[in-house]
C-alpha cells in the first residue's frame, strides 16, 4: 500500500493502536482526503470511512458529527488537501467550532502525483517542479500546526513525528490527547505529523530518516502549540 521506507504505514499503527486503547474503534468513523492519505490507513483499520473529494474531508466529516454527535470523527489529509486546496474547507470547520480531529500527514510533497512542490516542501528542496530547490519567490512552507493554534475554534494543536522509537511513543500520546478533546466536547483538535517520503525525496528510507531529523523539525518543530480545556464557555483557558 506504501512505498518502502514511507513513514505513513507508521502512522497508521499509531492510529490503529491509540483506538484500541482509547476503545474507541466502535464509535470511530474516518474521513480521508485525496492521495497517499487514502491509499493505507482506510483499507487497513477497520472502522467506517468514507473517501472525499479533495479538500473536503472536514466539510463531510461536519455532517457526520452532527447527524452523529457521539462518534469519534476524524479526517486524515495530507499536505496538498488540506494545506492547498482544502485550506478554506479546513478553516471554515474550525470557524464554526465543529468538535472535529484532523490528522494532517506532512511530507513535504505531493507524493501520488509524481513529486510536485507541495505547500510543505522545504525551501532548497529539490521536487520534480522545482528542480533547482524550491526558492522564496515560490512562496514559503505552510505550518498547519501553528496556524491551527492560533485559530479560536481550536482546542489542542501539536506537531509530531515517528521517525524514533521515543517520537513514535510521544506521537501517540498526542493523539490520545486530542481524540480525549473531542470527546470531552472541548473542540476542535488537530494533530500534524511529519512523514519520510523516500520516493520523492530521492533518498533511501535510511537517508530520509536522517533528513527528518535534519531538516524538516529545524524547519517544523515539533510539540504542542495549544492546548486549552474548552472553546465553548466563555473565553479559552490556558
Amino acid at each position: 500500500m506504501y512505498c518502502p521506507g514511507c513513514h505513513y504505514g507508521i502512522i497508521t499503527r499509531v492510529i490503529c493502536e491509540v483506538l484500541e486503547e482509547m476503545t474507541l474503534a466502535g464509535k470511530a468513523i474516518g474521513f480521508a482526503g485525496v492521495g497517499c492519505s487514502f491509499g493505507g490507513a482506510p483499507l487497513s483499520i477497520n472502522i467506517d470511512w468514507a473517501s472525499c473529494p479533495h479538500g473536503r474531508a472536514p466539510a463531510m466529516a461536519t455532517a457526520a458529527k452532527r447527524i452523529h454527535p457521539d462518534a469519534l470523527v476524524f479526517t486524515l489529509q495530507g499536505d496538498g488537501d488540506l494545506g492547498a486546496i482544502g485550506l478554506g474547507c479546513f478553516m471554515s470547520a474550525v470557524l464554526r467550532n465543529e468538535n472535529l480531529t484532523t490528522i494532517f500527514l506532512n511530507n513535504a510533497g505531493y507524493g501520488q502525483t509524481g513529486g510536485q512542490l507541495a505547500p510543505t516542501t522545504l525551501l532548497g528542496m529539490k521536487t520534480t517542479t522545482t528542480q533547482d530547490g524550491r526558492k522564496s519567490t515560490e512562496g514559503f512552507p505552510f505550518h498547519g500546526a501553528e496556524l491551527a493554534a492560533y485559530m479560536k475554534g481550536i482546542s489542542y494543536s501539536a506537531r509530531v513525528s515517528v521517525h524514533t522509537p521515543a517520537n513514535f511513543r510521544k506521537a501517540k500520546r498526542v493523539l490520545k490527547t486530542a481524540f480525549q478533546k473531542q470527546v470531552d466536547g472541548a473542540g476542535y483538535s488537530f494533530v500534524e505529523f511529519l512523514s519520510a517520503c523516500p520516493s520523492v525525496w530521492g533518498k533511501s528510507p535510511v537517508e530520509a530518516v536522517a533528513y527528518i531529523q535534519e531538516y524538516m523539525i529545524k524547519e517544523f518543530p515539533l510539540g504542542e502549540f495549544k492546548n486549552i480545556d474548552s472553546i465553548y464557555n466563555g473565553e479559552p483557558k490556558s
